[in-house]
């Protein structure tokens, strides 16, 4: 009777073996933690489609942050939801509004914590768009994409002198990046990063973020194809990439992450730049669900799909399950 000689399961034999020889390592310093800030104080409104996430006030916001920093993770990005919106989402760049004062309390609550701000107009529009809505040569009602750019850059501005470390445009108007880096370098800005959402698909992974951002287009185009990707491409992923490398990016993102593994490791082969994934509302939102069910094991389940994130080539990983994550993996260490 012949034997292999080759055994690959000599080396998965125990936990200590396969420990010693595991390829891919989650930490919780790897997550960031998406929040939700809005006016009031003592608000904690759980969002339906999200268990477990909720808009948040201003103080408990700084309060979420704090056990999300007590489990081991070290970086936040924050969302507004504003009192009012107008055509250009002028609230983005308010003073006043949940974001600016939420950056400047999470600096005085958690001066070593890496705060990034989520730079896009959705939020605050009335029309529920990237930015301020025009007829184009054609007479159709589209984003203006060059009107847009310094609406950006204003909010960018807004956000770094709150405190903010990073900024992240999500927006995808062409040359936005190049923008926000000229107008935060204008201001005496330069060390404040610019991570882009490089690329950002036209997904249906987004629905349950529309209700806690209360960013679900509402005039105009009915949804965002005409300036997110098309999730069929990759070829394109690698010249949106490219494109903000050359505009001064830092960092870049790949959104969503889980149907799009490929992207993530194609986007991390060419560039040298760190690399993040955001794993979005609706994987979120699936991944409870089905735990709510007894059909899946959520931590387990949770863990193996940062795994793959991370295994594709994510450095950093934005995630909804950040604080459960850096949970679970306290629990197993």
């Amino acid at each position: 009777m012949a034997f292999p000689v080759d055994r690959p399961r000599r080396l998965r034999r125990t936990e200590t073996l396969r420990s010693l020889v595991r390829e891919t390592r989650l930490e919780p310093s790897d997550f960031i933690l998406p929040l939700f800030a809005v006016t009031g104080r003592g608000v904690r409104k759980p969002i339906g489609s999200m268990p477990g996430t909720a808009q948040l006030s201003v103080d408990n916001v700084v309060e979420e942050a704090r056990s999300a920093w007590k489990a081991g993770v070290r970086s936040i990005i924050l969302f507004g939801i504003p009192d009012k919106k107008d055509a250009e989402g002028s609230a983005a760049w308010d003073a006043n509004g949940p974001v600016c004062t939420g950056f400047k309390a999470l600096k005085d609550a958690l001066p070593d914590m890496a705060l990034i701000a989520d730079v896009c107009l959705c939020e605050y529009t009335d029309h529920g768009h990237c930015g301020p809505l025009e007829r184009d040569a054609r007479g159709h009602l589209a984003v203006a994409n060059d009107r847009t750019l310094p609406l950006l850059a204003k909010a960018a501005v807004a956000y770094a002198q709150a405190g903010a470390d990073i900024v992240a445009p999500s927006d995808m108007m062409d040359g936005r990046v190049a923008a926000i880096r000229r107008g935060l370098d204008e201001k005496g800005l330069q060390e404040t990063a610019v991570l882009s959402y490089a690329v950002k698909y036209a997904s249906g992974f987004y629905g349950p973020f529309r209700e806690a951002a209360e960013s679900a287009p509402r005039e105009g185009p009915k949804d965002r194809k005409a300036y997110q990707m098309d999730p069929a491409n990759v070829r394109e992923a690698r010249r949106e990439a490219r494109l903000d490398i050359e505009e001064g990016a830092d960092m870049l993102m790949v959104k969503p992450a889980l149907a799009y593994l490929d992207v993530i490791a194609e986007v991390k082969r060419i560039t040298d730049l760190p690399v993040a994934a955001y794993n979005v509302s609706g994987e979120y939102s699936m991944l409870k669900a089905a735990a709510a069910k007894g059909w899946i094991d959520e931590r387990r389940v949770g863990l193996e799909i940062l795994t793959g994130i991370k295994r594709a080539g994510a450095d950093l990983i934005l995630t909804y399950s950040a604080l459960d994550a850096a949970r679970w993996l306290q629990d197993l260490a």
